[in-house]
């Protein structure tokens, strides 16, 4: 198996613990947390280090997933994408084992795909986004780059989700919507007519 670490060490890590236990692909060294979490473990897995020490990291290891999760507007991840970036680690694709993804998909680096998740045909998603679980992203749909696709979400043929947007639980997108780059739906919300304006 390859050998990850994880970036961040809140609830959204421990659903990726769970991904990359489930998929076989990845061995798990450990997670890089704040100065106050370092001795800690989480799921059984050590806090060895921080954010400010990744230049040193990235000579024992190469691969690393985000586990720091998005509510709203994806700033955080974004700023911890490039930092990674800036010193040369590997961002993979991550995916359960219990999830479908259609082999005429598209996904780009550093996503994550949840357990019970859908990607059909002919889908495209962009860098470091999180499809949730239980979330369906029909055919010749578009998700931009740092999106987060909450739990539950459907989302029909041919709709467009710009970069850096939130689609909150539950939410239905009917087919041929476009929702504008960093946009936020909350929960349960049907999308059926005009595309949401951008917050």
């Amino acid at each position: 198996m390859n050998e990850i670490i994880i970036i961040g060490c809140g609830g959204h890590a421990r659903s990726i613990i769970d991904l990359i236990e489930s998929s076989k692909e990845w061995e798990i060294k450990g997670l890089v947390g704040q100065p106050n979490e370092i001795k800690n473990s989480l799921l059984g897995y050590k806090i060895f280090d921080t954010e400010n020490n990744l230049e040193k990291i990235s000579k024992k290891y190469s691969n690393a997933v985000i586990g720091v999760g998005q509510i709203g507007l994806p700033s955080k991840r974004i700023e911890v994408v490039k930092k990674l970036k800036n010193n040369n680690f590997q961002l993979p694709i991550i995916k359960s084992k219990f999830s479908t993804l259609s082999r005429h998909s598209f996904i780009e680096e550093g996503t994550t795909i949840g357990h019970g998740a859908i990607v059909n045909s002919n889908v495209k998603i962009g860098k470091c986004c999180i499809i949730n679980s239980a979330s369906l992203i029909e055919h010749d749909s578009r998700v931009g780059d740092f999106c987060h696709i909450s739990t539950g979400v459907i989302i029909n043929g041919n709709v467009e989700i710009g970069s850096g947007s939130f689609i909150g639980s539950g939410t239905i997108i009917r087919e041929g919507i476009k929702i504008p780059p960093n946009t936020i739906i909350s929960a349960g919300k049907r999308i059926m007519g005009l595309p949401i304006k951008a917050n």
